[in-house]
């Protein structure tokens, strides 16, 4: 498996030239980029070919992968909303996400498929977010690059049989999970998420979480909380999974860059080789 960490690691405005510098010293494989807002470093929606392909070369001299494609421009435009001007607008940004991985020969990008509230129900996000999703799927086999649908609080798809059943449903080979070790923490167990979606896995976020904390303050770096790291790696063993395993983690208070060099180690161990 790859070690890879995700631009959000790094302090807000930090040069993607930096990023993968720092990154190839740490000792990462791979840098997953995001589809920021207009404004922010690296890709976003306005990103033209030549300056996505400018950014993979400069990737390439530093000797790091770009494998995977994440954005949070989809909780502002959700594609299980209620309003079909923003379902509409979420759809450009997963095909944004979709034309910028082919750009720059990444394989699969994130996304999250909607959310429960109070005007959205579970049964309306599902029914949404998959009608959204089965028109995106030819776009994705076009371009030959996979939809990888996240596991995030969003109140959805709480069970592994439901993921499944949600994947399959869209008959594509092009539409799997981007599973979230830590996230499935709140409310499950992420070695039997693994080995019930088998190779509907296309991509591993890692953080890690403290249960008994209840909120989003549980989220601790990585080996300080509740995951069982030597299940998990049993279980994405099992599985045959031997791509991308990315860190998705909050920065330190003090001296952040800092949080992408300790992480690296904690990768270390639990991909089961020795910390440095």
């Amino acid at each position: 498996m790859l070690k890879g960490v995700n631009q959000w690691c790094f302090p807000e405005g930090t040069p993607l030239e930096q990023i993968f510098k720092i990154s190839r010293e740490a000792g990462y494989n791979a840098v997953e980029l995001n589809v920021n807002p207009l404004g922010d470093v690296g890709l976003t929606m306005e990103t033209t070919a030549s300056e996505a392909e400018a950014i993979g070369r400069l990737a390439k001299t530093y000797d790091i992968q770009l494998r995977s494609l994440s954005t949070s421009l989809l909780w502002h435009s959700p594609l299980s909303s209620a309003d079909a001007v923003l379902r509409e607008q979420g759809r450009r940004v997963v095909e944004k996400q979709l034309e910028l991985a082919e750009l720059l020969g990444i394989d699969t990008v994130l996304v999250v498929p909607g959310a429960v509230n109070e005007e959205t129900s579970y049964d309306e996000c599902y029914d949404r977010s998959h009608a959204e999703l089965a028109l995106l799927v030819q776009e994705a086999e076009k371009r030959r690059v996979r939809i990888g649908i996240e596991n995030v609080w969003n109140k959805f798809l709480l069970s592994p049989l439901e993921m499944r059943a949600y994947v399959d449903d869209l008959q594509s080979s092009f539409v799997g999970v981007y599973f979230d070790v830590g996230n499935i923490l709140h409310n499950g167990y992420p070695q039997q998420w693994i080995r019930i979606l088998g190779s509907r896995i296309f991509k591993v976020h890692v953080k890690d979480y403290r249960p008994n904390v209840g909120n989003g303050h549980g989220f601790v770096p990585l080996l300080a909380g509740d995951v069982n790291w030597a299940e998990v790696r049993s279980a994405l063993g099992e599985i045959g999974y031997t791509d991308t395993v990315t860190a998705e983690v909050g920065l330190y208070a003090h001296s952040p860059l800092q949080t992408v060099y300790d992480t690296a180690r904690h990768l270390d161990v639990i991909l089961g080789g020795a910390a440095r």
